[in-house]
């Protein structure tokens, strides 16, 4: 019995009679970015590099927790003890899988300042983001950029997936605007499970090899919604000319890559204390306005809550706080670095 050598890493991929030898070659020769090493970037990233994607990309402003370990597969016990940047974790373990594909990491926030810099030279980008407001500006840059991206997002047992090309439709024509503070599910206020993440994941890889290997035909034009736990399936359709008045792919409006202020963005760190306030992220000129009773629902079922008139506050630790004001603005305690901050808004508040 022979012994395989390397030559046959992609044997049964460039089998598949859809793919076949030039197909592979055309992977191998890909740049993929996954902007988040989370859920469902961390899946995707390990699938990219185990089907030869030349060079990968991984971009992420978090650490490894354990609460990460029952889904993200990628990441070991050791991580989470170290407390690794996610993106740095991730290349090293895909190095020990794929030794032959050059692999990058960014441990970074990505802003409208540095988005270019960080996707340059990107054939296509995974999203495996956790808020929408960086999904509105991946879209944005991908219109201006003409750079297809694979959409994915997934909370409980439910989530969907579509290629958006770089062109009309877009994500906007599928989500106009970004939810406001509380409007919205995420992993950590609603949980989720493994199976659905793996799927999603899943899916995404499959249309991402799809779109590389030159099989663009065979791109579904579709959103693909799956809800695993009640066993459901369905195809959102998109006009393909985009949606009628469009902002993004119809007026060509992009005010998440090029904001005409920063004020949606600003974060800034409170002299003296351990802590960063958070400004809320405005609709036009529309005032944020939380509703407590909405939030109060959501928290109570993760940590201890705390409410006044004025604002609601949730208690992650000892050390670690979130106290959310009536007009979205917070600050998260027990943290220093602006990155992080964000993170735990976007986990816990929202969009």
């Amino acid at each position: 019995m022979s012994i395989s050598s390397q030559q046959d890493r992609y044997l049964r991929q460039s089998q598949f009679a859809r793919i076949g030898e030039d197909g592979q070659q055309r992977i191998e020769q890909s740049r993929v970015a996954v902007l988040g090493c989370g859920a469902l970037g961390s899946v995707a990233a390990e699938l990219l590099a185990r089907a030869g994607v030349g060079t990968l990309t991984l971009i992420d402003r978090d650490l490894v927790e354990w609460s990460n370990l029952q889904r993200q597969s990628l990441y070991v016990e050791a991580d989470a003890i170290a407390a690794s940047a996610k993106a740095e974790a991730a290349a090293g373990h895909l190095r020990a899988i794929n030794s032959s594909i050059d692999i990058r990491e960014h441990v970074v926030d990505i802003t409208p300042a540095n988005i270019s810099r960080h996707l340059a030279d990107s054939d296509l980008v995974i999203d495996a983001t956790d808020n929408f407001p960086v999904r509105l500006l991946l879209n944005d840059w991908s219109l201006e950029k003409q750079i297809p991206w694979v959409h994915g997002g997934c909370v409980g047992a439910s989530g969907q997936v579509r290629l958006f090309t770089g062109d009309a439709p877009c994500f906007r024509c599928l989500l106009p605007s970004a939810p406001g503070p509380g409007e919205t599910e995420t992993c950590d206020t609603a949980g989720v499970i493994g199976p659905a993440t793996h799927l999603i994941a899943s899916l995404q890889v499959a249309e991402a090899l799809k779109w590389l290997s030159g099989n663009r035909d065979a791109v579904s034009r579709s959103v693909q919604s799956i809800d695993l736990w009640r066993n459901q399936t369905h195809a959102i359709s998109i006009p393909d000319g985009g949606r009628s008045g469009c902002v993004a792919c119809q007026n060509r409006q992009f005010e998440y890559l090029h904001p005409v202020t920063d004020h949606d963005q600003q974060a800034e760190s409170l002299c003296g204390r351990d802590a960063v306030q958070i400004h809320a992220r405005r609709q036009g000129d529309a005032e944020t306005q939380i509703d407590f009773d909405k939030i109060a629902v959501v928290w109570e079922k993760v940590a201890m809550v705390q409410r006044t008139r004025f604002f609601i506050r949730l208690l992650l630790s000892e050390e670690q706080s979130i106290t959310l004001f009536r007009d979205g603005r917070a600050v998260v305690s027990g943290v220093r670095d602006i990155p992080h901050a964000r993170s735990l808004y976007d986990r816990y508040v929202g969009s």
